[in-house]
């Protein structure tokens, strides 16, 4: 190694250091809110999904049955599916929450987001841990990679008892119908997951019948953070 690239490599490293202070505040900043929120649920969704769209109103909806239930919607603060849930709990009179991640491609949080309980991060994995965190039960909503990555990282936590499990919940039938399948016919028929690990998430396409779902498990397992 030539002393340049030493120097460069120590300042690399002292740039580490300082980025450990930006991820805790983060951390604190996002603790600090969610802690005080009170029983939640988490919705996944596409960003890309427009107003009027059959998703779109299923997630108004949901967000709507979980204002009702008591329980706060929480997203990842964008547009499409996550604002459509945002939208239901706050024209129900619900408390509506948004963790948005900044990106230079998407635009910022939607307007259905509490001015007290809307955060922004830089670090997706800080983001994803406070998506999970608080939730009481996960709704996953047709979605793309970001979406695919939440799903399986939540399905992991609890597979691996690294979380306390909790109901997820898979709305939109057909679009799940072929993940499914292949998760049956291949994934399950290798033997990569075992029978049981497929009754961790259920499917359903009302919004009525999937907070239906969160309230009974809630009220057999009592309500608490997940880790």
């Amino acid at each position: 190694m030539t002393p340049r690239d030493q120097e460069n490599w120590t300042r690399s490293q002292n740039r580490d250091s300082w980025l450990v202070f930006r991820i805790m505040s983060e951390f604190v900043e996002g603790f600090s809110t969610l802690a005080e929120t009170g029983p939640s649920v988490t919705v996944f969704g596409s960003a890309r999904t427009k107003e009027g769209q059959p998703h779109y109103e299923m997630a108004r909806a949901l967000g709507r049955e979980l204002a009702n239930e008591g329980y706060a919607t929480v997203t990842g603060g964008g547009p499409g599916i996550m604002e459509a849930a945002n939208r239901g709990a706050h024209e129900a009179g619900g408390v509506s929450v948004g963790l948005n991640i900044i990106l230079p491609f998407e635009q910022g949080s939607n307007p259905y987001i509490d001015h007290d309980k809307t955060l922004s991060f830089d670090f997706f994995f800080v983001r994803k841990t406070l998506l999970v965190k608080y939730a009481q039960g996960i709704v996953v909503m047709p979605g793309g990679f970001g979406t695919m990555d939440e799903l399986f990282e939540a399905l992991t936590l609890i597979q691996t008892h690294k979380e306390a499990r909790f109901p997820v919940i898979l709305m939109g039938v057909d679009y799940w119908s072929g993940l499914l399948d292949w998760l049956r016919t291949h994934m399950l028929g290798a033997g990569n997951i075992s029978p049981k690990d497929l009754d961790l998430f259920t499917l359903t396409d009302d919004p009525a019948e999937a907070v239906a779902r969160i309230v009974q498990f809630c009220q057999a397992e009592g309500v608490a953070p997940n880790f």
